[in-house]
């Protein structure tokens, strides 16, 4: 992949992972359009990088990702790159959880991580499809994807449906002119699920530095450190990489 000289909408932009793809791909001369919820870290990110072009959206709902993906293509038409970022975890014991009065805010997980992913594939692969240059959809999975956290067991479960549906949108998209990569983070010092949860996890700069090594030598899936190995974990190392996680992190939901 060419990693200058785009045009790039980021989702989830403004925060952790995704504000490592925005700094990276801003350092390397691109036009960056993210899109969040939160409008003060988008208007922080406006204040530290007046060039970035920022959009309030929530994903979760696809009336706004419709309206999201209206107005770029309208307004920045020379679009040529998605990175399909944003996403929420969260962390709870299925035995204390009301389906009925909690199910809302369940879902919420769902949509954004997995529905926003599908829709937004969909609609700029079709977008994409009549441009003669060369476009890119990046989806950020997770190696949870591959070795589920049985404590955030939504947000492993889309995360493994990300996976399968990135497989799925690169075989169908193979005789187009659109690249489609996977990048599968472990866990990264960022805020996903809570401020403090993950100050163990990996360099966030060392991290994005590594993806874009990938992204260069085109290749398809890029995983960084614990999340690399366990694309080529057996079936059964899974399994038991599976159960320690959730025995050394049960007590803490």
């Amino acid at each position: 992949m060419d990693i200058k000289n785009n045009t790039i909408l980021i989702t989830g932009g403004a925060s952790g992972i995704g504000l490592q793809f925005t700094k990276k791909f801003y350092a390397n001369n691109n036009k960056i359009i993210i899109c969040g919820r939160n409008t003060e870290k988008l208007q922080s990110i406006e204040a530290e990088f007046p060039d970035v072009i920022t959009k309030v959206c929530d994903i979760s709902s696809s009336e706004e990702r419709l309206n999201l993906y209206n107005w770029v293509t309208e307004n920045h038409p020379d679009i040529n790159v998605l990175v399909n970022n944003a996403g929420i975890q969260n962390r709870f014991n299925i035995l204390k959880k009301d389906a009925a009065v909690d199910w809302e805010n369940l879902n919420i997980e769902i949509k954004s991580n997995f529905e926003a992913t599908v829709q937004l594939s969909i609609l700029f692969s079709q977008y994409f499809a009549d441009k003669t240059t060369n476009s890119n959809i990046i989806n950020v999975s997770s190696g949870l994807a591959f070795a589920p956290m049985a404590i955030a067991p939504i947000y492993s479960a889309t995360k493994a449906a990300v996976h399968s549906f990135t497989v799925s949108l690169r075989h169908q998209l193979s005789e187009t002119n659109t690249s489609v990569f996977e990048v599968i983070p472990p866990a990264v010092n960022t805020d996903l699920g809570g401020k403090g949860i993950h100050t163990s996890g990996a360099n966030p700069v060392d991290f994005i530095n590594e993806i874009f090594e990938g992204l260069v030598q085109e290749k398809i899936e890029i995983g960084y450190g614990s999340a690399k190995e366990r694309l080529k974990m057996s079936k059964e190392a899974l399994d038991e990489y599976t159960a320690e996680m959730y025995n050394t992190l049960k007590n803490t939901i």
